[in-house]
């Protein structure tokens, strides 16, 4: 929009500024052609005066030797004047032509005088005093003619010089009319836009804040143009993890009252439950219990037992242990807990039918907990293990992965991987795909990863299997064996 604008005022400036430009141009060209036209006219009315001035001179000429005839110095002082007026022609510019016609005239002005001083100092002899007026009459004639045509060019030419200045003046009188009148119109308009192509998004994003106050986290700001845009994406982007952070919220809520039930769970059901784990261990014991009876309190404690590793894990998840971080070796963790640990739990004779497939690369040390990931690699594994009844391939791999400092350990199944829907619930509370259990131990594991500044996730197709994959994020430079 800052473009926009910018783009907008600099069209609007250029355009009314070469308007000023010919404007002035047009004034300065037209007081120009006003000059020279009243130059010219001045020029007309000196031909003017001077065509008058020969025809006094004329008259002076006729009237001579009669009763009206002027004195002597009026008719010497009327032949003077009109060679001033032909001498003050010449101080006004003009063409080649001009000039020429000038000279003409003023050549033809002196033989005019001659003629006429010729008359006014013959008298004497009557008749060549009649002849040199009769000469000085023609001649007169002639200039008075050749004055008049020149009059009547200049004027001809005069009147289209004065009538294309005035229509200059006309048109340029319209421009400035239009000028004064478009100006407003167009900078209203322009201003209209810009007001426009500001309020206009800034109104739809006050919406969409009014609507985020209100509660309603799935608004989204529709696509806008310009900086607006970028705003609007931002405000999208907002959105988004508000929601994410009121979930993570909900979440830390629910973890909560989960840890409130486990503690009191703990205060209510663990000491009767050992209570009566003794008493059905002492009643067990007596001779006159029958082995069939024995069998079944054997199962009952055995019941007993596993209530009391289910309030363990309600223990562990509401209140965890706090991490002990040190220099860890994963690949070392995974192997020993693989080794070991799985055949310590002897699960069934499953570990007869399953495969396991190591494949660690080089890795960096970790500062990890290394019981609390032995506890997460071993609820995967058990996890892996009860998914492939009939046996298949467990699968552990490490590596680094590449353009980030995170470590990457997979650990997958051939299982029949866990039902389409239900992928999203895998780390919540209370939720399992075995037919026993609370689903605690992948939430705890969880838990665990994210106390160590990792993420685990999942992904599983059914009957293809089920893959966890746990990131964690490298803190020592030291190179790890494989």
């Amino acid at each position: 929009m800052k473009r926009k604008i910018i783009l907008g005022l600099a069209l609007y400036s250029v355009v009314f500024t070469l308007a000023g430009f010919y404007v002035i141009h047009t004034i300065r060209t037209a007081t120009a052609d006003l000059d020279r036209l009243i130059t010219l006219h001045q020029v007309e009315i000196l031909r003017e005066h001077y065509l008058l001035q020969i025809k006094k001179v004329q008259s002076d000429l006729t009237l001579m030797e009669t009763p009206h005839s002027r004195e002597f110095d009026t008719v010497v002082k009327n032949v003077m004047n009109m060679g001033r007026i032909i001498d003050t022609c010449f101080d006004c510019h003009h063409t080649p032509r001009g000039m020429e016609r000038l000279n003409n005239l003023k050549a033809q002005t002196g033989r005019y005088q001659d003629a006429l001083s010729r008359v006014l100092t013959i008298r004497a002899n009557a008749r060549r005093f009649a002849a040199e007026e009769d000469a000085a009459f023609r001649t007169g004639e002639e200039l008075i003619t050749q004055v008049r045509d020149m009059i009547a060019i200049t004027t001809s030419r005069l009147g289209e010089s004065t009538q294309k200045a005035m229509d200059e003046i006309e048109r340029t009188k319209y421009i400035l009319f239009g000028l004064v009148m478009l100006g407003p119109l167009v900078s209203a308009a322009l201003g209209l836009l810009f007001i426009t192509g500001l309020t206009r998004p800034l109104k739809v994003l006050l919406e969409s804040t009014r609507k985020l106050k209100n509660g309603d986290l799935d608004h989204r700001v529709p696509e806008l143009r310009d900086e607006f845009g970028e705003v609007g994406a931002s405000f999208n982007e907002m959105s988004i993890s508000l929601k994410e952070q009121m979930r993570k919220m909900h979440r830390a809520e629910q973890m909560a009252v989960v840890g409130q039930l486990a503690a009191g769970l703990a205060h209510e059901v663990k000491n009767p439950m050992a209570g009566i784990k003794v008493a059905v261990s002492v009643l067990a014991g007596e001779e006159y219990i029958a082995a069939e009876d024995k069998g079944v309190l054997q199962k009952v404690i055995g019941e007993v037992t596993r209530l009391e590793g289910l309030m363990k894990d309600f223990l562990n998840f509401a209140r965890p242990q706090k991490s002990r971080f040190e220099p860890v070796n994963l690949n070392h963790v995974l192997n020993t807990t693989l080794t070991f640990y799985l055949k310590a739990h002897s699960i069934g004779g499953k570990n007869e039918t399953t495969r396991i497939e190591r494949d660690f690369q080089e890795i960096p040390q970790i500062m990890a907990d290394t019981s609390q990931l032995q506890q997460v690699f071993l609820n995967l594994f058990l996890n892996a293990v009860e998914a492939m009844p009939q046996g298949g391939t467990l699968a552990v791999h490490t590596r680094l992965e590449e353009g980030s400092d995170r470590v990457r350990i997979e650990v997958s199944d051939t299982g029949k991987g866990i039902r389409e829907g239900l992928l999203g619930k895998v780390f919540e509370p209370f939720f399992t795909t075995k037919a026993k259990g609370t689903g605690l131990g992948l939430a705890i594991s969880r838990q665990l990863i994210e106390q160590h500044g990792g993420t685990i996730g999942v992904e599983s197709r059914a009957g293809e299997g089920t893959r966890f994959t746990i990131r964690l994020p490298v803190t020592g430079k030291e190179e790890a064996p494989a």
